[in-house]
């Protein structure tokens, strides 16, 4: 990977009788060859104008951990080294590289993979080998995983049944001590009572959800129309007591269109985004949900990881046209570099004084990561904070389909 044509065109002519080597100008391009073939060694290029070579290797440590990579570039320095050295790489090459240098370091790289491989394979023998002590683990991990499911459901049910608390509430208000209802009276009540029901089934949804997680079961409801999800949420953020003092806007789409993610699992993303937004901040500031399709994938080269932004779940999304994209907006504070990297970490939170759980992102990245969608995080301090969330979509059928809203 080089961005460098006559780089690339050597390292070609280097190894073309001893390798099939895969040539990429970017980033992005060097990730999607890694994942669709069998990458021994990677020669990275650490300047780009895009990703970094160093930001590259952190992803193909996702990819396959056992890659062998050799570092070059003319701009080397001891941060450069301290990162690639953190990251299991001890070949460095300084450019312009001599050819006699550059394949010591390959096969060197190659070396180190094999004796990796060997390791890994001794390294399951002697798992076998333990197989009680592996199923005391397992029991262990088993239990620590439902402790965690235990935490999200009464996180997750939290936002239906206070919605459903401030419902109950109105509508006592208004017929709490009348001995007979009007027909005012029922007009008034009908919309509250129909938000309760939409309510209630989410947290039935939820405890669903949970339970298959724990049965070690698929959801097959991974249909939803999008327009539908976003009615349910403008009724579920109507009572919040975010929207006192703040202002929310819901934009849905001209045409709907339907999205491959489970519904309570859409919503649930959708609430905690929302809310995270309407409390970002104790001064009065305005929200927005704008809902949008895309008729092209997303184009990958244009994200960069930074102390701006973040772009999530990338090995896993299925970044194929139609995409849906919905962004939850806020003009708040922004938030700080140095938390940019632990505001998706489970239990850290900032709202201390509003007995925060620290749980809403991390559920937030769980659910999107399901459904195989991506979402990318853009930010600016004093200016405000944007969570854009991309999933697979679909045309909306005739109605009579079976889609659930």
């Amino acid at each position: 990977m080089d961005d460098e044509e006559g780089a690339r065109q050597s390292l070609q002519a280097i190894f073309k009788d001893d390798y099939s080597v895969l040539l990429a100008d970017d980033g992005p391009t060097a990730l999607e060859l890694a994942q669709h073939n069998a990458v021994e060694v990677a020669v990275l290029d650490v300047r780009l104008g895009g990703m970094s070579g160093i930001q590259v290797l952190e992803r193909l440590r996702d990819v396959d951990p056992t890659i062998g990579v050799v570092i070059m570039t003319a701009f080397e320095t001891i941060d450069t080294l301290r990162q690639a050295m953190h990251l299991g790489v001890r070949d460095f090459l300084a450019k312009p590289f001599e050819v006699a240098a550059m394949r010591a370091a390959v096969a060197a790289a190659m070396l180190r993979r094999t004796l990796k491989s060997e390791i890994q394979t001794d390294a399951d023998k002697v798992r076998e080998l333990f197989g009680e002590l592996q199923t005391q683990k397992l029991e262990e991990q088993i239990l620590r995983t439902r402790g965690e499911i235990y935490a999200s459901v009464i996180h997750d049910i939290n936002g239906p049944l206070s919605a459903v608390a401030s419902y109950v509430q109105l509508i006592n208000e208004r017929i709490g001590d009348l001995t007979r209802i009007e027909r005012e009276d029922f007009e008034f009540i009908r919309e509250p009572l129909k938000s309760i029901t939409r309510q209630v089934t989410n947290c039935v949804e939820i405890s669903r959800r949970s339970l298959s997680l724990l049965r070690r079961r698929n959801d097959e409801s991974t249909r939803v129309r999008v327009n539908q999800v976003l009615a349910d949420l403008g009724y579920l953020m109507r009572v919040h007591p975010g929207l006192r003092q703040n202002q929310l806007t819901i934009q849905a789409l001209p045409q709907d269109m339907g999205a491959h993610v489970n519904g309570t699992d859409f919503i649930q993303i959708l609430l905690n985004l929302t809310t995270n937004a309407l409390q970002c901040s104790a001064n009065p500031h305005c929200v927005r949900i704008q809902a949008s399709s895309m008729a092209h994938p997303l184009d990958l080269r244009t994200f960069r990881d930074g102390p701006e932004d973040r772009l999530l779940n990338v090995e896993r999304f299925e970044n194929t046209a139609p995409l849906l994209a919905v962004a939850v907006s806020d003009d708040g504070p922004g938030i700080p570099p140095e938390l940019l990297p632990k505001i998706f970490e489970p239990y850290f939170t900032t709202n201390f004084d509003r007995q925060g759980a620290g749980l809403g992102l991390a559920i937030v990245q769980r659910l999107i990561k399901e459904a195989n969608g991506a979402l990318h995080l853009h930010t600016r301090p004093g200016e405000g904070t944007t969570f854009t969330v991309y999933l697979p979509a679909f045309a909306i059928p005739p109605e009579g389909s079976g889609i659930t809203g």
